[in-house]
Protein backbone atom coordinates (compact mmCIF):
# COMPACT_ATOMS: atom_id res chain seq x y z
CA UNK A 1 0.00 0.00 0.00
CA UNK A 2 1.46 3.03 -0.70
CA UNK A 3 1.19 6.12 1.86
CA UNK A 4 0.33 8.84 0.70
CA UNK A 5 2.73 11.72 0.95
CA UNK A 6 0.53 14.41 3.16
CA UNK A 7 -0.36 10.77 5.20
CA UNK A 8 2.72 12.31 7.97
CA UNK A 9 2.59 15.98 6.72
CA UNK A 10 3.21 18.35 9.31
CA UNK A 11 0.02 20.29 8.79
CA UNK A 12 -1.99 17.47 9.89
CA UNK A 13 -0.77 16.80 13.04
CA UNK A 14 0.56 20.18 14.03
CA UNK A 15 -2.59 21.18 15.92
CA UNK A 16 -1.37 18.38 18.33
CA UNK A 17 2.13 19.25 18.36
CA UNK A 18 2.43 22.21 18.57
CA UNK A 19 0.39 22.16 21.91
CA UNK A 20 2.07 19.15 23.45
CA UNK A 21 6.05 20.92 22.28
CA UNK A 22 4.52 23.95 24.16
CA UNK A 23 3.55 21.89 26.81
CA UNK A 24 6.57 20.36 27.16
CA UNK A 25 8.76 23.54 27.26
CA UNK A 26 6.36 25.23 30.03
CA UNK A 27 7.26 21.92 32.14
CA UNK A 28 10.82 21.91 31.94
CA UNK A 29 11.05 25.58 32.66
CA UNK A 30 8.69 25.42 35.45
CA UNK A 31 10.61 21.85 36.97
CA UNK A 32 14.16 24.69 36.55
CA UNK A 33 12.36 27.43 38.24
CA UNK A 34 11.11 24.79 41.47
CA UNK A 35 14.47 23.21 41.02
CA UNK A 36 12.37 19.85 40.79
CA UNK A 37 14.52 17.25 38.99
CA UNK A 38 13.78 13.59 38.47
CA UNK A 39 17.27 12.89 40.63
CA UNK A 40 15.62 14.87 43.39
CA UNK A 41 12.17 12.79 42.52
CA UNK A 42 14.24 9.23 42.97
CA UNK A 43 16.10 10.29 46.11
CA UNK A 44 13.06 11.50 48.00
CA UNK A 45 10.70 8.25 47.21
CA UNK A 46 14.04 6.17 48.08
CA UNK A 47 14.17 8.64 51.79
CA UNK A 48 10.27 8.16 52.03
CA UNK A 49 10.81 4.43 51.77
CA UNK A 50 12.66 3.92 54.35
CA UNK A 51 11.73 6.50 56.94
CA UNK A 52 8.35 4.09 56.31
CA UNK A 53 10.27 1.01 56.80
CA UNK A 54 11.83 3.21 60.05
CA UNK A 55 8.09 3.98 61.72
CA UNK A 56 7.14 0.23 61.08
CA UNK A 57 5.77 -1.53 62.82
CA UNK A 58 3.04 0.66 64.10
CA UNK A 59 2.06 1.22 67.69
CA UNK A 60 -0.89 -1.10 68.38
CA UNK A 61 -1.35 -0.08 72.00
CA UNK A 62 -1.84 3.73 70.88
CA UNK A 63 -4.94 2.61 69.09
CA UNK A 64 -7.81 2.82 71.40
CA UNK A 65 -5.71 6.47 72.13
CA UNK A 66 -6.70 7.21 68.38
CA UNK A 67 -10.52 6.51 68.39
CA UNK A 68 -11.52 9.89 70.33
CA UNK A 69 -9.72 12.01 68.41
CA UNK A 70 -10.68 10.35 65.22
CA UNK A 71 -14.21 10.64 66.51
CA UNK A 72 -13.63 14.61 66.71
CA UNK A 73 -12.34 15.18 63.52
CA UNK A 74 -15.37 13.45 62.11
CA UNK A 75 -17.78 15.31 64.10
CA UNK A 76 -15.80 18.32 63.23
CA UNK A 77 -16.09 17.56 59.63
CA UNK A 78 -19.66 16.72 59.96
CA UNK A 79 -20.98 20.09 61.81
CA UNK A 80 -19.24 22.28 59.35
CA UNK A 81 -20.43 20.43 56.63
CA UNK A 82 -24.80 20.96 57.67
CA UNK A 83 -23.51 24.17 58.58
CA UNK A 84 -21.76 25.15 55.29
CA UNK A 85 -24.59 23.81 53.78
CA UNK A 86 -27.24 26.05 55.30
CA UNK A 87 -25.40 29.22 54.74
CA UNK A 88 -24.65 27.93 50.82
CA UNK A 89 -28.20 27.36 50.49
CA UNK A 90 -28.89 31.05 51.58
CA UNK A 91 -26.50 32.45 49.33
CA UNK A 92 -27.32 30.18 46.65
CA UNK A 93 -31.13 31.70 46.61
CA UNK A 94 -29.46 35.56 46.46
CA UNK A 95 -27.09 34.43 44.21
CA UNK A 96 -29.89 32.95 41.54
CA UNK A 97 -30.99 35.28 38.98
CA UNK A 98 -34.40 33.94 38.69
CA UNK A 99 -35.08 34.23 42.45
CA UNK A 100 -33.31 37.25 43.02
CA UNK A 101 -32.78 40.71 42.11
CA UNK A 102 -29.74 41.51 40.09
CA UNK A 103 -27.92 43.90 43.00
CA UNK A 104 -28.43 41.20 45.40
CA UNK A 105 -27.60 38.46 42.75
CA UNK A 106 -24.01 40.36 41.85
CA UNK A 107 -23.35 40.76 45.46
CA UNK A 108 -23.68 37.47 46.69
CA UNK A 109 -21.69 36.19 43.34
CA UNK A 110 -19.41 38.30 44.58
CA UNK A 111 -19.13 36.73 48.24
CA UNK A 112 -18.98 33.36 47.28
CA UNK A 113 -15.93 34.33 44.76
CA UNK A 114 -14.15 36.34 47.16
CA UNK A 115 -14.87 32.88 49.16
CA UNK A 116 -13.77 30.67 46.93
CA UNK A 117 -10.71 32.37 46.19
CA UNK A 118 -9.83 32.17 50.20
CA UNK A 119 -7.99 28.78 51.14
CA UNK A 120 -9.63 27.09 54.23
CA UNK A 121 -6.19 26.99 56.35
CA UNK A 122 -6.01 30.62 55.58
CA UNK A 123 -9.64 31.14 57.51
CA UNK A 124 -8.18 29.35 60.16
CA UNK A 125 -5.61 30.66 60.91
CA UNK A 126 -7.07 34.26 60.93
CA UNK A 127 -10.34 32.66 63.09
CA UNK A 128 -7.55 30.88 65.54
CA UNK A 129 -5.85 34.25 66.25
CA UNK A 130 -9.76 35.55 66.61
CA UNK A 131 -11.12 32.32 69.05
CA UNK A 132 -7.98 30.47 70.28
CA UNK A 133 -6.90 26.84 69.60
CA UNK A 134 -10.32 24.12 69.36
CA UNK A 135 -12.82 22.98 67.59
CA UNK A 136 -14.79 26.07 66.72
CA UNK A 137 -12.42 27.95 64.34
CA UNK A 138 -12.18 24.82 62.48
CA UNK A 139 -15.99 24.27 62.42
CA UNK A 140 -16.50 27.84 61.42
CA UNK A 141 -13.62 27.80 58.59
CA UNK A 142 -15.03 24.56 56.95
CA UNK A 143 -18.44 25.74 57.10
CA UNK A 144 -17.51 29.05 55.44
CA UNK A 145 -15.52 26.86 52.99
CA UNK A 146 -18.65 25.11 51.70
CA UNK A 147 -19.96 28.65 50.48
CA UNK A 148 -17.33 29.22 47.81
CA UNK A 149 -18.28 25.26 46.28
CA UNK A 150 -21.75 24.67 47.23
CA UNK A 151 -23.36 27.96 46.97
CA UNK A 152 -21.96 28.25 43.48
CA UNK A 153 -23.25 24.83 42.65
CA UNK A 154 -26.55 25.29 43.69
CA UNK A 155 -27.01 28.76 42.50
CA UNK A 156 -26.29 27.65 38.92
CA UNK A 157 -28.80 24.59 39.47
CA UNK A 158 -31.51 27.19 40.66
CA UNK A 159 -30.88 29.58 37.47
CA UNK A 160 -31.49 26.63 35.32
CA UNK A 161 -34.78 25.49 37.02
CA UNK A 162 -37.79 25.63 34.52
CA UNK A 163 -39.42 29.67 34.23
CA UNK A 164 -42.37 28.27 33.33
CA UNK A 165 -42.70 26.47 36.95
CA UNK A 166 -41.65 29.73 38.59
CA UNK A 167 -43.86 31.93 36.27
CA UNK A 168 -47.17 29.67 36.88
CA UNK A 169 -46.62 30.12 40.48
CA UNK A 170 -46.50 33.93 40.05
CA UNK A 171 -49.84 33.80 38.13
CA UNK A 172 -51.66 31.82 41.03
CA UNK A 173 -50.37 35.00 43.50
CA UNK A 174 -47.64 33.08 45.09
CA UNK A 175 -45.19 35.09 47.29
CA UNK A 176 -41.38 35.40 46.99
CA UNK A 177 -41.08 32.69 50.26
CA UNK A 178 -43.85 30.57 48.36
CA UNK A 179 -41.74 29.97 45.38
CA UNK A 180 -38.69 28.91 46.90
CA UNK A 181 -39.97 26.75 49.49
CA UNK A 182 -42.64 25.10 47.48
CA UNK A 183 -40.87 25.50 43.76
CA UNK A 184 -37.07 25.61 44.18
CA UNK A 185 -36.37 23.62 47.18
CA UNK A 186 -37.95 20.39 45.86
CA UNK A 187 -36.32 21.08 42.61
CA UNK A 188 -32.44 21.12 44.20
CA UNK A 189 -32.95 18.69 47.38
CA UNK A 190 -31.41 16.08 45.41
CA UNK A 191 -28.18 17.41 43.62
CA UNK A 192 -28.25 19.85 47.52
CA UNK A 193 -27.83 15.93 49.73
CA UNK A 194 -25.17 14.53 46.97
CA UNK A 195 -23.35 17.96 46.87
CA UNK A 196 -22.95 18.10 50.67
CA UNK A 197 -21.75 13.93 50.60
CA UNK A 198 -19.26 15.20 48.66
CA UNK A 199 -18.12 18.31 50.59
CA UNK A 200 -18.46 15.90 53.49
CA UNK A 201 -15.24 13.67 51.73
CA UNK A 202 -13.27 16.99 51.39
CA UNK A 203 -13.82 17.77 55.06
CA UNK A 204 -12.88 14.62 56.70
CA UNK A 205 -9.63 15.45 54.66
CA UNK A 206 -9.16 19.13 55.65
CA UNK A 207 -10.43 18.49 59.48
CA UNK A 208 -6.89 16.16 59.58
CA UNK A 209 -5.12 19.28 58.38
CA UNK A 210 -6.58 21.30 60.33
CA UNK A 211 -5.83 19.16 63.48
CA UNK A 212 -2.37 19.76 63.13
CA UNK A 213 -2.41 23.35 62.72
CA UNK A 214 -4.63 23.58 66.59
CA UNK A 215 -8.10 22.54 65.28
CA UNK A 216 -7.27 19.39 67.44
CA UNK A 217 -8.45 15.83 66.32
CA UNK A 218 -6.68 13.21 64.64
CA UNK A 219 -4.45 15.70 63.25
CA UNK A 220 -3.43 17.49 66.51
CA UNK A 221 -2.53 13.31 67.54
CA UNK A 222 -0.56 12.70 64.17
CA UNK A 223 1.37 16.30 64.64
CA UNK A 224 2.44 15.71 68.24
CA UNK A 225 3.36 11.97 67.60
CA UNK A 226 6.01 13.42 65.50
CA UNK A 227 7.31 16.35 66.75
CA UNK A 228 7.89 13.90 70.10
CA UNK A 229 9.55 11.47 67.81
CA UNK A 230 6.87 8.82 68.42
CA UNK A 231 7.24 7.47 65.22
CA UNK A 232 5.70 3.89 65.70
CA UNK A 233 2.68 5.94 67.23
CA UNK A 234 2.34 8.72 64.29
CA UNK A 235 2.63 5.08 61.72
CA UNK A 236 -0.86 3.69 63.92
CA UNK A 237 -1.94 7.48 63.43
CA UNK A 238 -1.45 7.21 59.70
CA UNK A 239 -3.38 4.01 59.44
CA UNK A 240 -6.46 5.42 61.92
CA UNK A 241 -6.78 8.35 59.22
CA UNK A 242 -6.80 6.01 56.35
CA UNK A 243 -9.37 4.02 57.22
CA UNK A 244 -11.45 6.73 58.42
CA UNK A 245 -11.27 9.06 54.93
CA UNK A 246 -11.50 5.74 53.02
CA UNK A 247 -14.47 4.67 55.61
CA UNK A 248 -16.08 8.10 54.71
CA UNK A 249 -15.81 8.23 50.94
CA UNK A 250 -16.94 4.66 50.86
CA UNK A 251 -20.23 5.33 53.08
CA UNK A 252 -20.46 9.03 50.99
CA UNK A 253 -20.29 6.72 47.50
CA UNK A 254 -23.11 4.09 49.14
CA UNK A 255 -25.44 6.59 50.06
CA UNK A 256 -25.46 8.62 46.92
CA UNK A 257 -25.49 5.83 44.96
CA UNK A 258 -29.08 4.90 46.93
CA UNK A 259 -30.24 8.07 45.82
CA UNK A 260 -29.83 7.21 41.98
CA UNK A 261 -30.63 3.65 42.74
CA UNK A 262 -34.11 4.96 43.64
CA UNK A 263 -34.12 8.32 41.35
CA UNK A 264 -33.96 10.85 43.77
CA UNK A 265 -31.36 12.47 41.56
CA UNK A 266 -33.10 11.97 38.32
Amino acid sequence: MIIGQNTYSFKRYRKFVLPLISLIIVTAGASFVCDATLFKLRTGILKGLAFLRFMAPPDWTAFKDMLEPALQSMLLALLGTVFGTILSVIFAMLAASNISNKWVRNTARVLIALERSVPEIIILLLLIAAFGLGATPGIISLSLGCIGMLGKLLADIIEEIDPVLIESMESLGANKMQIIWFGVIPQIIPNLISYALFRLEINIRLSVIMGAIGAGGIGYELDYSFSMLQYHRAFTAMIVVIVMIFGTERLSYLLRKKFKVEGALQ
